[in-house]
């Protein structure tokens, strides 16, 4: 009965699929309406040689070209939406799983507080699967002594919040989350006297946890280490418990401080997890490796299981490479003002499964064959031992470890504290190891296309999609400049009222935002998730999108050089406070600011000054659709009004910002009116 039923099964969304397609042939219809009229439009001022209209017609049809070419590739992913189903209660028994690994990666203890990375590490080893078959590895980039402690104090407490979590099943399996969150429901045994003692002394646990972890962060200086020797050291009790799988409870544990010289480029993350997938393949050597960011904590213990369901389905195991789940953030409010539960993302990605592309790899939250990164294809009996040097380096422990792999045994016959896996350890995790070797191009390369593998979305979230930095940014400034700017001169640039195409273009703009709608609420969300996502759309592409851009074009000059940072993932208890009460915080930089500010203020000068010169010269007909761009503009981002002109709180824009962008767009205003007057 256990082989007669599918692990997985995959199902077409057939109601949204009619839908999407029924849209996607009405609104290309429209969009070829809109072409003929604005060809023809150019055809008749370029016979009647009217200089004055050709320029702005030539930019609005760019920006309607750019427009119409983002929107006709995001019907890919909307032609074929599906649904993929796991069934983790016909997996074979527990001694039949295959291992896994689990990578974490952290560098930087002050931007990446310990507390929150030892949440994510104690998430991870509370997964419902066998303990003896679950790995967990933590990459400290920073070599710091302060992680090295929390995690030696987050092994202990794992011992007592394991047990807890797989006797409760506890759903949630990061403490941090767990105790601020009510998971007790209707569930009776979450109201039993033994649970609620048990739960007290695991929270009080968990607190001393807590605040020692946050003491020795006050008491140390931490600093960030950019030259240090690779040090790997497994969490046991002094009796050795904990590397044993026949005597694990939970799963193993392991630090792993790859070597850092400044003389050696270290590649941020990549390094990391090429260092990671070297050691654990003479630790532990699992098939399977889910990665996860410091900040990503393991909300559902079944995801294991259910990622298996799709990688030992016979019908998808050849050809798939991993299994990806969403990223979800736990302290997001219903408001959602940052459009921080990314809704639009992750339908877009059901809809790639369905082109039987699978998502693309987000680079956390995923489980993925070590076979992928590594190639089984280079393990063939005519390959000789050089070659494979010259492929995975000059450990010949590594590369026999990686052809066990191959040859499914996964059973690692050294010890760990042997002289010699020390020594074959300390070289994998030096900074020189990859040295003149196929790293990061043909080993740890990522051979899932060329194994002719798929990717897998799984499961329940949706969304729609992010369109491309440049072309985005460029169409938005379009759209945010010529129709306003020839507004207030009173130049008509769209179709008067009584023209059949004005029917065209306000049906293409309804189409788009109705179908925006239609997908919000599809996804359990309300009118206010659409109007956040328009504005924070716009705000991406007229800041980040704009400046990343710039930041491209000017390192493919040579005039700067892309560095990595890390995210700083301290909480700003101010702008949690904001956030929390639905209102934006405008505390960023003003290089990010001040375009914003500076296109709100043109956009609410145009609608005045046009509105005033279309009630002078009557000319409503004219000029309704391209008034309507402004106005639309200035109501969506009404809060920006607010930062700027009636908030008084710490979170507004600031005043110099305030002050530089009225000037920029006073100078921009009067500019452009005489630019648009002499031509």
């Amino acid at each position: 009965m256990e082989n007669s039923l599918p692990l997985s099964d995959c199902r077409v969304k057939k109601t949204e699929l009619v839908i999407n397609r029924l849209h996607a042939v009405l609104h290309g219809i429209a969009l070829l309406a809109l072409f003929y009229y604005r060809l023809s439009s150019l055809a008749e001022i370029i016979k009647n040689n009217d200089t004055a209209l050709l320029l702005p017609h030539i930019l609005i049809l760019i920006s309607e070209l750019i427009f119409s070419f983002i929107w006709l590739f995001s019907q890919a992913t909307k032609w074929k939406p599906v649904t993929r189903k796991a069934y983790p209660d016909r997996l074979p028994g527990d001694e039949k799983l295959p291992s896994i690994d689990v990578f974490v990666c952290t560098t930087d203890p002050n931007k990446e507080p310990c507390v929150k990375v030892m949440n994510t590490v104690i998430s991870a080893m509370t997964l419902d699967y066998p303990p003896d078959k679950l790995q967990v590895y933590l990459s400290d980039d920073g070599g710091s002594v302060v992680t090295f402690q929390a995690l030696k104090q987050a092994w202990k407490f794992s011992k007592l919040w394991v047990p807890f979590c797989k006797k409760y099943k506890v759903k949630i399996g990061c403490p941090e989350a767990y105790f601020s969150t009510d998971e007790s429901g209707l569930d009776a045994t979450f109201h039993s006297s033994e649970f609620i003692a048990e739960k007290k002394e695991i929270e009080k646990r968990y607190m001393e946890f807590k605040e020692s972890v946050t003491k020795n962060l006050a008491d140390t200086s931490i600093p960030v280490s950019r030259d240090h020797p690779p040090i790997i050291e497994v969490m046991n009790d002094e009796n050795g418990d904990g590397m044993d799988s026949d005597k694990r409870k939970i799963p193993l544990l392991v630090y792993v401080a790859r070597e850092k010289r400044p003389s050696h480029p270290h590649h941020f993350k990549a390094g990391a997890l090429n260092v990671l997938l070297r050691v654990s393949a003479m630790i532990s050597n699992s098939p399977y490796i889910l990665i996860l960011d410091c900040d990503m904590y393991c909300n559902d213990p079944l995801s294991a299981r259910q990622a298996m369901c799709f990688h030992l389905n016979p019908e998808l195991s050849a050809k798939l490479g991993f299994v990806q789940f969403p990223q979800r953030f736990y302290n997001i409010n219903e408001i959602d003002i940052n459009d921080g539960k990314q809704r639009y993302v992750w339908p877009k990605w059901e809809g790639f499964d369905g082109l039987n592309m699978g998502p693309i790899l987000s680079g956390t939250c995923f489980y993925i064959k070590r076979e992928a990164l590594c190639g089984a294809q280079k393990f063939r009996e005519d390959v000789d031992l050089i070659k494979l040097q010259k492929c995975f380096g000059p450990s010949n422990e590594f590369i026999k470890s990686i052809s066990l792999y191959y040859k499914r045994n996964y059973q690692i016959e050294h010890k760990f504290r042997e002289n010699e896996v020390q020594k074959e350890l300390q070289l994998l995790a030096s900074c020189t190891y990859d040295n003149d070797s196929e790293w990061g191009k043909e080993a740890s390369g990522l051979q899932i296309y060329q194994c002719g593998g798929r990717l897998f979305y799984r499961l329940y979230y949706a969304l729609q999609g992010k369109r491309d930095g440049a072309l985005d940014s460029t169409k938005s400034r379009c759209r945010a400049l010529i129709p306003q700017l020839y507004l207030i001169r009173g130049i008509s640039l769209y179709p008067e009222v009584s023209s059949p195409f004005f029917v065209v273009f306000l049906f293409i703009f309804l189409s788009a935002q109705l179908k925006h709608v239609q997908e919000v609420f599809l996804t359990g969300h309300s009118i206010r998730t659409w109007s956040n996502e328009q504005r924070m759309w716009m705000m991406k592409a007229l800041t980040s999108y704009l400046f990343a851009g710039l930041e491209v074009v000017m390192e493919k000059i040579g005039l700067t050089k892309t560095s990595f940072l890390p995210t700083n993932k301290v909480d700003d208890d101010q702008q949690t406070k904001c956030y929390q009460m639905g209102i934006y915080n405008f505390q960023a930089p003003a290089r990010f600011m001040v375009p914003l500010c500076s296109l709100y203020m043109l956009n609410v000068g145009s609608l005045i000054i046009g509105f005033g010169r279309i009630m002078q010269t009557q000319k409503w007909g004219e000029m309704l659709l391209q008034a309507l761009i402004p106005l639309f503009a200035t109501v969506l981002h009404f809060p920006l009004l607010e930062g700027m002109v009636l908030r008084k709180d710490k979170g507004r824009v600031s005043p110099s910002v305030f002050r530089l962008s009225a000037v920029i767009s006073t100078i921009f205003l009067s500019f452009a009116s005489l630019l648009c007057s002499y031509y």
